[in-house]
């Protein structure tokens, strides 16, 4: 179950008051969209006035970067340490596909902020901010892959890099996020970077 979901927004513990106020700004957009965010009603269901939420969030924009972060944190989650860099970048993949369908709200948050950022520049600001980070990432995973042999050393990683994140973020958009639609697109994304399936050894032997 996603952070968001379910989880009480009313704390009294101050140092949580902060984190209390954005999850109760992404519910708002995760069920409302964008256009449904009232300040005064997130500051409500965190028991507070409009002034205190404006101490931890001086504007509308600093509160919707406050979702970003959270929404980003749970897409981050899914960039394991371990194993090489094609195993984290598969790994990344197939978690991202779970996440999804365990907490559509990600989803839903991330398609409404990328519809808005369209036409309103301090988001789209902030949405490049994290989309540049996120490319980076991926780009350093598919690097040091085709490195180390596991991927195809003529990949141009960039632009891999590139599709890749233009994939997932539109898995987020409700006209194309689908179960179905999302497992042939994550299928694909596999194919054409050579994931083969992993094979155990000595399974047979084991028989």
């Amino acid at each position: 179950m996603s952070p968001a979901a379910g989880a009480p927004t009313t704390i009294s513990r101050k140092p949580d008051r902060r984190q209390a106020l954005v999850l109760a700004a992404f519910n708002q957009i995760a069920s409302r969209g964008f256009e449904g965010l009232r300040t005064r009603e997130v500051a409500a269901e965190v028991g507070l006035n409009i002034a205190t939420l404006h101490y931890y969030f001086p504007t509308k924009e600093a509160l919707i970067r406050g979702v970003i972060a959270h929404a980003m944190e749970r897409f981050r989650s899914t960039l394991a340490p371990h194993g090489s860099s094609a195993d984290q970048l598969r790994n990344h993949l197939r978690a991202v596909r779970a996440l999804l369908r365990r907490e559509p709200e990600v989803g839903a948050v991330m398609g409404e902020l990328a519809l808005r950022s369209a036409r309103d520049a301090s988001l789209a600001r902030i949405m490049r901010e994290t989309n540049n980070a996120w490319h980076r990432t991926l780009r350093g995973l598919l690097r040091r892959a085709a490195r180390n042999g596991q991927l195809a050393t003529e990949l141009d990683t960039d632009e891999a890099a590139a599709l890749i994140m233009a994939t997932l973020t539109a898995m987020t958009l409700p006209t194309v996020s689908s179960a179905a639609r999302m497992d042939q697109a994550f299928r694909q994304l596999e194919r054409w970077l050579h994931f083969a399936p992993q094979i155990r050894t000595g399974s047979r032997s084991s028989k």
